[in-house]
């Protein structure tokens, strides 16, 4: 059990009730054409994209110290309070009276190029080694930095490229998790929420 980000599916996205989002996409939808933007509706599921969910377990006390080491309450805000990200380029987050599954009364919606700015400055400030962290796979950040039984993953390229990732594994975690939801919602041009 535990609370997972994962990336929606065009099909989930337009179901109405329990099992879907339907609610949430309808009130984007019309929240966007009050300011005058067109109607946000995700292409359906590229066939070979692998899905993107990620356990959300460790302890955020590091990662938030470090946001307020390096961002303001506007950037912390935009980066940690949203409850669906989307591929839009939205100057402010939108609140919507409407609940998901991680929220009952209503979601927080956040543009994904945003999130992902802000997840690159703390990358860069705390040095983090994209270049050898996972992207792609079901829970590849959870074990990357987490649960690797052999000594792999962070432990090994903590071995080989040291920084100030190294000094607080799960505030890195959360640093790369941002970053690679963002990435991952701007390359596929889909929803991101929790479950």
């Amino acid at each position: 059990m535990g609370v997972y980000l994962v990336s929606v599916t065009a099909r989930d996205w337009s179901e109405p009730g329990e099992d879907g989002y339907g609610d949430v996409a309808a009130a984007l939808n019309t929240e966007l054409g009050r300011r005058g933007l067109p109607p946000y509706r995700p292409p359906e599921t590229v066939r070979d994209a692998p899905g993107f969910e990620e356990k959300i377990s460790p302890a955020m006390d590091g990662f938030t110290a470090l946001c307020r080491a390096h961002l303001t309450g506007a950037e912390l805000s935009t980066l940690l309070d949203w409850s669906v990200l989307v591929p839009l380029p939205l100057e402010e987050e939108i609140v919507l009276p409407v609940g998901t599954a991680y929220t009952e009364d209503e979601s927080t919606v956040a543009g994904a190029s945003r999130v992902l700015a802000l997840a690159e400055r703390l990358a860069e400030a705390v040095a983090l080694p994209l270049d050898a962290i996972p992207a792609g796979k079901h829970l590849a950040l959870s074990l990357w930095f987490m649960e690797e039984p052999t000594g792999g993953g962070a432990r090994k390229t903590a071995g080989t490229r040291p920084g100030p990732w190294t000094d607080d594994p799960a505030a890195a975690f959360y640093v790369a998790l941002y970053l690679r939801a963002a990435q991952y919602s701007l390359r596929h041009a889909c929803p991101m929420t929790y479950i």
